[in-house]
């Protein structure tokens, strides 16, 4: 299997859900291409691929521009001969703010990044998928599509995450190719470490905040990406499944 994943780095120290998916596709036997913006962050997850023995490459890009995705599958293909699979990782959070309080250049950035980036890398991976037969493209939405908490611009563009999920799966279900769709809960990544704010009190109440009450880690986020990368989900396509230890189901946390 050869497979792309965008945002294969790390925004900061530690593993995120970027380079936890790329980590085990590559386990799983499967040869990574890893996409991102920043090449030491992506030369990283690199490292620790050829450290296991795993095949790699990098291709630094900017997935939000129509050359540099079509670069990218196009790099792919040259290296590994065909392309079976596409994790859509890369997104953005601008923060809380409603439609009151963003600006037209915010929410334009939140947009371009979080569902641009999805179309135009899967404008040119599906071409090679269907040359084939076959082909596994995942987004990673979030739970925030499917339970709004005041981050208005996130919301939206992870909602239509799932709307260009399902509408890709009907497209293209006939060329032998699945999309589905993943929608993290609160995981503890660098990009949420990031955050001003996320005190360990932060992080204990994000965890309490799921039924399970233990906290995600990237993971959890990628081992629901190997499996719907792998012939086991073959009759699975459409699918939003939120891995969120049950966090949409229970109460907000006060």
């Amino acid at each position: 299997m050869v497979a792309i994943v965008t945002g294969a780095g790390s925004i900061g120290p530690g593993i995120g859900n970027g380079r936890a998916t790329a980590i085990l596709f590559a386990r799983e036997g499967a040869k990574v291409t890893l996409v991102d913006r920043n090449r030491a962050a992506a030369d990283e997850t690199a490292g620790l691929i050829g450290e296991e023995g795993g095949e790699c490459i990098v291709v630094e890009g900017d997935v939000t521009k129509d050359a540099d995705c079509k670069r990218i599958v196009d790099q792919t293909v040259v290296r590994f001969g065909k392309l079976d699979i596409l994790d859509n990782n890369v997104g953005i959070d601008d923060g809380p703010v409603s439609v009151v309080d963003v600006s037209e250049e915010s929410w334009d950035r939140v947009m371009n990044v979080n569902v641009k980036s999805m179309m135009l890398m899967s404008k040119h991976a599906i071409p090679e998928m269907a040359h084939n037969g076959y082909g596994s493209i995942i987004t990673i939405s979030s739970i925030s599509a499917l339970r709004p908490r005041g981050l208005t611009p996130y919301t939206t563009s992870k909602g239509a995450v799932i709307a260009l999920t399902q509408a890709m799966a009907v497209d293209h279900a006939r060329q032998g190719i699945r999309v589905n769709c993943i929608c993290p809960g609160p995981v503890f990544t660098p990009m949420a470490a990031s955050v001003e704010g996320m005190s360990e009190e932060r992080r204990a109440m994000r965890a309490k905040a799921s039924l399970l009450g233990t906290e995600g880690t990237p993971w959890d986020i990628a081992w629901g990406a190997v499996y719907l990368a792998s012939p086991e989900s073959r009759w699975v396509t459409g699918v939003v499944l939120p891995i969120d230890g049950g966090t949409i189901l229970g109460s907000p946390p006060r």
